[in-house]
């Protein structure tokens, strides 16, 4: 039996190398997740697949949350993706406060370091159901969608709170809809594990998974 399995490893040794330079890849450099849930709405859709740079920001230990190496830090309008102790799971959220500011929300108007944020009305993106509000929202020159309900939330006034070191304040675009750091606290840095800026592709849950050929290598 021994003798069947090592020559079964020998047979296929190129594949099985592939595979583990892939699951090294996937680890430490690139992966794509798939998004199941609207808390990034109207930036990111239910059933994107993402493109997650894991090198954005640090070089790591592959299978692991160790940094050999730190690249960068991540900045106001970063979209990341961590793995959040607190909620148990892999988060997508935009890094809007930074280790040191001071934020908070009015009305689902964000305030950051005592000045308030520019807003500007937009039509409704693709998707969009009548009964929400869709506005651009400039953080600082990063101007990007958000999406709030016509009648705001619970989470619609926080603070105003001040970033500890080492950690992010990280809302979803879906402000009504997102159990972010107002939920969840703030999120360390150890927990970062990438930076997305693209949609790979798209497939449609609520017609047959049919792919959505708008949103293939999409931008964001």
């Amino acid at each position: 039996m021994f003798k069947g399995i090592t020559t079964l490893l020998k047979d296929n040794r190129s594949f099985l190398l592939f595979i583990g330079l892939m699951l090294v890849f996937r680890s430490a450099v690139a992966d794509w997740n798939t998004v199941p849930t609207g808390s990034m709405l109207p930036t990111i859709v239910e059933g994107d697949r993402i493109w997650v740079n894991k090198m954005a920001y640090d070089l790591r230990l592959p299978f692991t949350h160790i940094a050999l190496v730190k690249l960068a830090d991540p900045a106001r309008g970063d979209i990341v993706v961590f793995d959040s102790k607190k909620a148990d799971k892999k988060l997508i959220k935009r890094v809007i406060a930074l280790p040191g500011d001071t934020v908070m929300m009015r009305d689902n108007r964000l305030y950051l370091n005592g000045e308030p944020l520019d807003y500007r009305s937009q039509a409704l993106s693709a998707y969009a159901p009548a009964d929400v509000i869709e506005m651009q929202e400039d953080l600082l020159g990063m101007a990007h969608s958000i999406r709030l309900n016509a009648v705001p939330s619970s989470l619609a006034n926080f603070g105003p709170v001040t970033v500890p070191d080492a950690h992010y304040l990280a809302l979803g675009d879906n402000r009504d809809n997102s159990a972010d750091s107002r939920v969840i606290g703030f999120v360390p840095r150890g927990e970062i594990v990438g930076r997305s800026s693209s949609v790979i592709f798209s497939l449609d849950y609520d017609d047959h998974y049919l792919p959505r050929a708008e949103r293939l290598m999409r931008a964001f």
